[in-house]
């Protein structure tokens, strides 16, 4: 099996433009990958979220919306499955969620359970994490899901046999990337033996995009940052 990782740039608060980028990696990877996967909340954006809870609820995405099913659609139309981040909206919580969908239909959607993605401290109970970290079988294959800070604070929740997919989004410039990489292998390396890593590019900042296939904590494969091309990864 074949995995594109897309490094690509989200725009905060922009759903069009950043569906017109999923539709942009399905059809890069049309052929030449089973599953092309995004970052953290690339749907939205990070930091697309205000804290006020009607714009919140407003931006967020529901399993059964429209915009939804346009992204099923997508992975009908190019015969290519996808993975992506986003705010989900669930009889009026919000969750930091990320979505697998094979085929027009979602396989899996997983919640993110550590709390770093919200201002805890202005948000109130409908700001919510999830609970599960079970893996899940895709393709005859063993895949678990991990959201940025879910692997630092609770590593021990994400250990697999499996592959554990780790969509991030982190703001690190060039010479941050070049202290923290090693950091980011060691710790994926207390989870799972392979680890995909994909980390979105945001405009207007000096924040570089990313992508890695750490093995044993060690880097087998990267992308070169910011060029918005995909890493493809054979598991």
């Amino acid at each position: 099996m074949r995995v594109a990782l897309a490094p690509y740039e989200f725009v905060i608060g922009d759903l069009e433009s950043n569906l017109s980028q999923l539709e942009r990696g399905l059809k890069a990877a049309q052929g030449r990958a089973e599953l092309v996967c995004f970052g953290e909340s690339f749907l939205q954006g990070f930091d697309g979220l205000n804290w006020d809870y009607a714009h919140d609820r407003e931006l967020a995405v529901s399993a059964d919306s429209p915009v939804m099913r346009r992204i099923c659609d997508m992975t009908v139309r190019y015969g290519t499955d996808l993975l992506f981040g986003y705010i989900e909206e669930d009889r009026g919580d919000l969750y930091s969620s990320c979505a697998l969908v094979q085929e027009g239909k979602i396989l899996h959607n997983y919640r993110r359970i550590s709390k770093g993605w919200k201002e805890r401290f202005v948000t109130d109970p409908r700001y919510r994490e999830g609970e599960e970290t079970g893996n899940f079988s895709y393709r005859g294959q063993v895949f678990k899901i991990a959201l940025c800070g879910d692997l630092w604070e609770a590593p021990e929740r994400f250990c697999t046999q499996g592959v554990l997919l780790w969509p991030e989004y982190v703001n690190f410039s060039l010479a941050e990337w070049a202290e923290e990489e090693r950091e980011y292998a060691e710790q994926a390396a207390l989870a799972a033996e392979r680890v995909l890593l994909v980390n979105s590019i945001s405009r207007g900042l000096d924040s570089h995009g990313g992508a890695f296939d750490f093995f044993r904590g060690e880097v087998q494969q990267r992308a070169c940052f910011d060029a918005q091309e995909l890493l493809i990864v054979e598991i």
